[in-house]
């Protein structure tokens, strides 16, 4: 009595069938890179680096923004300095961040960076933002108006409470 042994195949993914991923995209890839050279920088700077470094890197990135980005991230600076001068300015993935004890809390994401319709206003884990089961972590901004200022400077102010 022998057994019969069927052909066996090799495994394959069932998610995407017929699908080859494509990896990361060329502006993905860009700001792993960025991350690495911040990281190598920050290192170099020692834990005795102060929020000057941090926001002449910030600055920086703002200033090779196109426009409308660029007004928006520096409208969005001044309001987190104002709103929780407490948050060190520093990039993180290439992008404007401010951070409370080295951790991210919020951050800029100019639509011209991954090639998106409109920019975004994030927050990270980090920010003390959870209203229940569910709420919002990112917005998307085409423009800031006298109105999502505000909202965005109590958002901050929240987040770091």
């Amino acid at each position: 009595m022998t057994a019969n042994k069927g052909t066996r195949k090799s495994a394959k993914s069932t998610s995407a069938i017929g699908k080859a991923s494509k990896g990361f995209t060329d502006e993905e890839r860009a700001a792993m890179k960025e991350y690495l050279q911040e990281k190598k920088a920050a290192a170099r700077r020692g834990p005795r680096a102060d929020k000057a470094d941090g926001e002449s890197d910030v600055l920086a990135k703002i200033a090779e923004m196109p426009q409308p980005d660029r007004a928006m991230a520096e409208r969005l600076h001044a309001i987190i300095k104002a709103s929780a001068p407490a948050l060190s300015p520093r990039t993180w993935y290439g992008m404007p961040a401010y951070a409370k004890d080295g951790d991210v809390v919020c951050f800029f994401q100019s639509a011209h960076k991954f090639k998106t319709r409109y920019a975004t206003f994030g927050f990270s884990d980090k920010a003390n933002l959870d209203a229940g089961t569910v709420w919002p972590v990112a917005f998307a901004l085409k423009q800031l108006t006298a109105a999502d200022e505000a909202r965005n400077g109590a958002l901050v102010r929240t987040a770091v409470s």
